[in-house]
């Protein structure tokens, strides 16, 4: 990121994209996917599906391996041709418009960097592919090396840079002919921990301050949640759920979106009543007995089977008996713990037997454990912290 942008207190103003068009009704797609299918002989790799993308965002599509989130890339970028569907950006059709004619640019998750050419080489290679005067291509690589931090590193060659900064020199040079969309797959794939986390940060600022449309294909749960404005979760070539990240996290539409996005805790449970006007039912849960209540948008009735589900971090862990109103509370033992520093992880074996794990963030510093294995813990969360789900 150019130093001026970091130093700002503030963002900076985008009069031409809203904080989140895909509510206002008004608001134009930018890109438009329709009924979008691919077929590879008898596999569907994607399953006619439907997506409205809007300018300027930062667009994640979260999956596992074999999904049909790279596919999906692929069709947009034009490495492949649709079986079906269209492919609509800035309100022109795709269809016959081949890859290198498309206003888009390709990041790919192993960089593709040219290992003979130095790093200003490699980020004004396009332009000059282009013939753009060398003085044009001069200035807008360095004015692309300072906003990707590698000014200093202009002369060096790929051998000679870390990872970090070979995935800074793929960017700038998908950045730098000015694409008005940029594809990214699995962009941060190569990097360490610390690293991605880092990286994660300046591309989202990088993006804010460019301005360009970026879809993202990741495996990655933690990356969609910090990158993103809006994410799809892809299974088995179809969009499972569309949201932002805390939509997503905190409202799952099924037990496969809650399992695969974040770690979570399932109850099967019974329904004994509901209350249509509050929105809300009671439950039982299986085997213990225990009695809940919870939020749903659902239409329930007595005596339907559902699962309730709860996050780690909404649970609470003590040894003394919480006390408060809304609380579901259970007994049981430390079975596991996993020390990470900033937190905890506990598995916790209830009287029904079944695990239940906590996550509890350490606020105090302190070089013994709170809790040991084999303790006794109550284990408490409130009514609101359960999601009902029937699938």
């Amino acid at each position: 990121m150019n130093k001026k942008y970091l130093m700002e207190t503030q963002r900076p103003t985008k009069p031409y994209v809203a904080e989140t068009p895909w509510l206002d009704l008004e608001a134009k797609p930018f890109i438009q996917i329709k009924g979008l299918s691919k077929k590879f002989d008898t596999f569907l790799a994607v399953d006619n599906v439907d997506l409205d993308i809007y300018k300027g965002e930062l667009f994640t599509i979260l999956g596992g391996s074999g999904c049909g989130k790279s596919t999906l890339l692929r069709m947009l970028a034009g490495f492949e041709t649709p079986s079906a569907g269209q492919i609509i950006i800035d309100g022109v059709d795709m269809a016959s418009i081949p890859a290198y004619d498309r206003p888009i640019n390709m990041m790919f998750q192993s960089y593709a960097v040219f290992p003979h050419m130095t790093v200003e080489q490699n980020i004004g290679y396009g332009l000059k592919k282009d013939k753009l005067a060398k003085a044009e291509i001069a200035t807008r690589v360095k004015d692309m090396l300072e906003l990707v931090q590698l000014s200093e590193l202009a002369k060096r060659k790929p051998h000679h840079l870390s990872g970090g900064q070979r995935q800074r020199v793929a960017l700038a040079r998908a950045l730098i002919k000015k694409p008005k969309v940029l594809l990214l797959d699995e962009p941060l794939a190569a990097l360490d921990k610390k690293l991605r986390e880092q990286t994660q940060f300046e591309l989202m600022n990088l993006q804010y301050e460019l301005g360009i449309t970026f879809v993202v294909v990741t495996h990655d749960q933690e990356e969609a949640m910090t990158l993103s404005t809006r994410v799809a979760v892809m299974d088995a070539g179809k969009f499972i759920q569309i949201g932002t990240p805390t939509q997503v996290y905190e409202s799952p539409h099924n037990r496969f979106v809650a399992d695969f996005f974040g770690t979570i805790n399932f109850f099967n449970a019974t329904v004994l009543s509901t209350n249509p006007e509050a929105k809300t039912l009671t439950a039982q849960l299986e085997k213990t007995g225990t009695q809940l209540e919870a939020k749903t948008e659902g239409n329930f009735s007595a005596s339907d089977e559902v699962t309730i589900a709860v996050r780690p971090e909404k649970i609470s862990v003590s040894q003394e008996r919480p006390e408060g109103d809304n609380l579901t509370i259970t007994k049981g033992t430390v079975e596991d713990l996993a020390y990470y520093g900033n937190r905890s992880v506990y598995r916790v074996r209830s009287q029904s037997g079944r695990i239940i794990q906590v996550s509890a963030q350490n606020n105090q510093r302190s070089e013994q454990l709170v809790l040991e294995w084999d303790d006794a813990v109550y284990l408490s969360w409130n009514s609101s912290c359960n999601v009902v789900l029937s699938e």
